[in-house]
């Protein structure tokens, strides 16, 4: 297994995009399968800095960075690469870019991600609930270091 972890390139967005649909409509089964578009991902992405993580030159998940407000507004790995340090490894990635801790929003009922970063120092600092049915959302940070 060979992880390499860089910028996305212009051209591996649509890729980005088709892997962000295909995993929210698995893993947000309480969101309507057809309000989770790959469309809504490029346009956020035009604002913010994608990473990709490739396994033997495979893109297997990203985090996209919103830099002003050190906000990591994605991240999602395919399902076959879950398990492998993936998530990890992109998180660290978006930590150095940020310069400082992050934060982030992550669906009240998507238990695996929020032990995921409470696993990794973030704590619960706020919530809200969505326009449509599902859940609401925390809002998870950082501590300073």
């Amino acid at each position: 297994m060979s992880l390499t972890l860089r910028l996305a390139r212009a051209a591996e967005i649509a890729a980005c995009a088709d892997l962000y649909e295909r995993v929210a409509r698995k893993t947000f089964v309480w969101i309507a399968p057809e309000t989770i578009r790959a469309a809504t991902f490029v346009e956020d992405a035009r604002h913010e800095e994608v990473r990709v993580a490739l396994l033997d030159g495979r893109i297997v998940g990203f985090a996209s960075l919103y830099r002003p407000e050190r906000f990591l507004h994605s991240l999602y790995i395919d399902a076959e690469a879950r398990g492998r340090g993936v998530g990890l490894a992109l998180l660290n990635a978006a930590r150095e870019a940020a310069g400082g801790p992050l934060s982030l929003k992550v669906q009240k009922l998507n238990v695996r991600a929020i032990a995921f970063y409470r696993r990794e120092g973030f704590e619960i600092v706020g919530e809200g609930e969505p326009a449509a049915p599902g859940g609401g959302w925390f809002r998870m940070s950082e501590a300073s270091a």
